[in-house]
């Protein structure tokens, strides 16, 4: 048949070509009879079957988000004319949802019919002004008939559609339902990150992609039910479209495409002293924690809102990175006792103020200054601001030094940490009822702890003082309950950190650096992997922009064996934070593990340039070199280590055995570290090098020194 605009197929007179495709040619007409567009598909003479079986399959369906077919030839189909773009990401997930929810509805309906798609992918899926449009049967699969092919796809988008298959059909096996929800899933992957889950440069590439590698994990609320949807083995998946559509309805993100969601960026320094800085970020901090306590409103964690320091972005984009619909931006100038502060409410959206104010205050005025923010915050966005008031209003000169020392620990070095606990000292002296000053402190003890500063068992103890203190203060402050879960972890008493976290969990919302901490330092030394890697992908979903959860993300994929996918989050984290260490580490080890030394030297050495100070950097770039032959800087690099009997150096020792396959002596330097008992100790044996401690005959010893259950 040869169509042409202007000709006439009975009633429909053809207006446009649309497209062509393996099995024939789609035209745009008009029926004459109903003066109504319609799409025209004609076949090709060896389509005949297929053809046969679209016209049925999409006969049976009636849903909104399914293409309706109106009449059939002989050799052609009429559809319903649908006017709208291919489905294209990335999408921020309060777009993507909605459609993503409208098409997992039309394959239940598909799929109560006994309808497989088969070909599921975003050229089949138009979005319109209506919602998201499921087309193009031609290779669906309807029970009960004969299977023509399971695999065939139309000539010229094969490498498209193999990017879309499920591993089992790539493999021409059965299929069911389940494949269906791969495809989802690999389209949903898209439409939230702008790009293809599984890709090649051949389609025999692209489906060994699909059958064996896993793609790198999104930054998304969805990404749970995304990696559900593209689990390999069909009985991991979500078994029907029906769980698939519940999922959705129920994610987080369901949540928040109604929800009033903040970010609050840093405050601009106005005092012409860039001293004065720990000043107006303590003062943007302050009035974020303020916001956390307004019900129904999502708040950006500090470490993502702060990324954006200093970088002249629009405030649309910076919504988009963070996913808020709203910005606070601001500043602040100091002059002794007095201080101006302007604040600005920006909706995303369109970049117009939603509110803005002035303060002209004394200093001792600042808390009400906070106050009156959050509640002019509160009142623009239609939100009641928690019943509870201000636990305590600390003295001014003690709130200052409670400031500055958070400004020291931004910047974390050991000399920060020593200035901040000096700074923390200071600000209990001066105001000793100032609870969150304790809570403070606690956190500089077990930083040093986790940096060899200060031995763990002095960190407990002082924790636990200062955690007492707080608590006499004030016996409901929730981060109480975290610094008394830290102390349990540094004294190896896993019962008692457990009920710490707990309560600690149990306050909402839970800060990101909270679920840091239980994922590493509690669920992961318990061998609680997928739960570890659970807590961090929800800190990454409070703090988007957070290199540390990303980095030790990148850790626990790797622990799953999916070693490219870890690569690719570990070198997100890098390209957020070039300056930091941990990723640099976790690719050293790893690569290194993997026998690609020239890229583990070249990570390691990358790392101790960062963190010279580090034993167990040092013990990586030792190991790694000497694998490479180059003994003689082995040595040298060994030699920062002295005799290992620092504090904290046996970690290095460690690494440098365990990366070289020298299991007992590995062994022998880990029983150091317990008997030093390095924090670091029980998370090792999580770890990627875990395997040379654990497969020890001396393990269970070890994990009795430890604690740590069966």
């Amino acid at each position: 048949m040869i169509l042409t605009p202007g000709s006439r197929l009975g009633p429909y007179e053809i207006l446009a070509s649309i497209g062509a495709g393996g099995m024939g040619e789609v035209w745009k007409a008009r029926d004459t009879r109903l003066n109504r567009v319609v799409a025209i598909k004609c076949l090709k003479a060896d389509s005949a079957a297929r053809f046969q079986q679209e016209a049925r399959a999409i006969a049976a369906l009636g849903h909104p988000n399914i293409c309706q077919i109106f009449d059939v030839g002989a050799d052609f189909l009429v559809l319903e004319f649908v006017e709208g773009s291919p489905l294209q990401g990335p999408l921020a997930t309060a777009q993507a949802l909605p459609l993503a929810l409208e098409i997992a509805s039309a394959l239940e309906a598909a799929h109560r019919r006994g309808i497989l798609h088969r070909d599921l992918k975003p050229a089949n899926v138009l979005v319109t002004e209506g919602g998201a449009k499921l087309l193009d049967f031609g290779l669906a699969k309807i029970t009960g008939e004969p299977d023509i092919d399971s695999t065939r796809t139309a000539e010229g988008t094969v490498l498209g559609t193999a990017a879309y298959m499920s591993p089992e059909q790539a493999r021409g096996r059965p299929l069911d339902a389940r494949s269906d929800i791969f495809s989802f899933g690999a389209l949903l992957y898209e439409l939230l990150s702008g790009r293809r889950a599984f890709h090649g440069d051949s389609m025999l590439e692209t489906l060994n992609a699909v059958v064996s590698s896993e793609p790198p994990p999104l930054d998304s609320p969805l990404a749970s039910v995304v990696r559900k949807c593209l689990a390999k083995d069909a009985s991991e998946r979500f078994q029907s479209a029906a769980e698939l559509r519940a999922a959705l309805a129920n994610s987080p993100a369901k949540t928040e495409r109604s929800q009033a969601s903040i970010a609050v960026l840093p405050f601009a320094n106005m005092s012409g002293d860039k001293d004065q800085e720990y000043f107006s970020d303590g003062l943007a901090e302050e009035i974020l924690n303020l916001l956390t306590k307004i019900p129904g409103l999502k708040v950006t964690a500090r470490t993502s809102s702060f990324a954006f320091r200093g970088k002249e972005q629009d405030v649309r984009k910076i919504a988009e990175a963070l996913s808020v619909k709203t910005i606070l931006e601001g500043s602040v100038r100091k002059s002794g006792n007095r201080i101006r502060v302007t604040a600005q409410l920006i909706d995303a959206t369109d970049g117009s103020h939603l509110w803005s104010e002035r303060y002209d205050r004394q200093l001792t005025d600042v808390f009400e200054v906070q106050d009156e923010i959050a509640a002019a915050i509160a009142g623009s966005l239609r939100l009641k601001l928690h019943p509870e008031g201000r636990r305590h209003t600390p003295a001014a000169p003690a709130y200052e030094e409670f400031l500055k020392a958070r400004h020291y620990l931004r910047n974390w070095s050991v000399e920060s940490a020593s200035k901040a606990r000096e700074c923390l000292r200071r600000a209990v002296t001066l105001d000793p009822g100032f609870a969150l000053a304790h809570t403070e402190l606690c956190r500089v003890f077990e930083m040093m702890a986790t940096e060899n500063s200060l031995r763990p068992e002095e960190a407990a103890k002082l924790m636990r003082q200062s955690a007492q203190a707080a608590s006499e203060i004030d016996p409901s402050l929730p981060s109480t309950h975290w610094v008394l879960a830290m102390a349990a972890v540094l004294d190896y008493d896993w019962k008692r950190a457990g009920e710490e976290f707990q309560l600690v969990l149990s306050h909402a919302p839970v800060p990101a650096d909270i679920r840091i901490d239980y994922s590493l330092w509690y669920l992961a030394p318990l061998g609680r992997i997928k739960e570890a890697q659970e807590q961090m992908e929800r800190a990454l979903i409070d703090d988007p922009l957070s290199v540390l959860a990303r980095a030790h993300l990148g850790g626990y994929i790797f622990l799953s064996g999916r070693s490219a996918e870890s690569e690719a989050v570990e070198n997100q984290a890098v390209e957020l934070a070039p300056g930091f260490f941990i990723p640099y580490f976790h690719l050293a080890c790893h690569q290194a593990l993997e026998g690609r030394l020239g890229e583990a030297r070249a990570n390691a050495e990358r790392c101790a340039a960062l963190a010279p100070w580090n034993p167990g950097v040092a013990g990586a770039l030792a190991g790694i070199v000497s694998l490479a032959g180059d003994e003689a800087q082995a040595r040298e690099v060994m030699s920062r280590l002295g005799d290992g009997s620092a504090f904290g150096s046996p970690w290095g020792f460690v690494i440098y055995h365990g990366l070289r396959s020298e299991c007992d002596r590995a062994a022998d330097w880990f029983e150091r570290m317990i008997q030093q008992r390095d924090m670091r100790a029980p998370y090792i044996a999580a770890s990627a090098l875990g395997d040379r401690l654990t497969s020890s005959p001396r393990w269970h010893a070890f994990r009795r020194m430890m604690n740590l259950p069966g």
